[in-house]
């Protein structure tokens, strides 16, 4: 398993969080008492996150939370991905441009007619229709 952003350096809660993760290690049995002491030295002398995955790499949960990688909606594509297709792009923006023309039809041509802002919500309905009817296939 691969280390989410292996160049961090490890703060004081996450190098705790692996000794603790030793420590149970050894309450269970898979650890003895020199692997232990070797393992928690490597766990204090460590400075970077990366560092921290071949202490863990034969041992299952628990695992400190940094060796959890979770990918988050900010990061990028991963390599063999397919990228998103440009329905999906279009129909992602359609409902907040349906928002900003309610907005302007309110103030310029239909002042006062609240009824412009079910706009964002039909196109809302359509999009998610359109987008589940994809991915049931023809």
């Amino acid at each position: 398993m691969a280390v989410d952003r292996p160049e961090y350096r490890l703060s004081d809660a996450e190098r705790r969080e692996a000794l603790d993760a030793l420590s149970e290690h050894v309450r269970s049995g898979r650890l003895d008492l020199v692997e232990f002491e070797q393992r928690s030295g490597q766990v204090s002398a460590a400075k970077l996150r990366g560092e921290l995955e071949p202490i863990f790499a034969d041992l299952p949960e628990p695992r400190p939370s940094v060796l959890h990688t979770v990918r988050t909606l900010g990061q990028p594509r991963q390599r063999g991905e397919p990228p998103q297709p440009w329905s999906q792009r279009v129909a992602a923006s359609a409902v907040p441009i349906a928002a900003i023309v309610a907005l302007v039809l309110f103030f310029t041509i239909a002042r006062g007619m609240v009824f412009v802002f079910l706009l964002p919500a039909v196109v809302a309905l359509l999009a998610g229709s359109l987008a589940s009817n994809r991915r049931r296939g023809p």
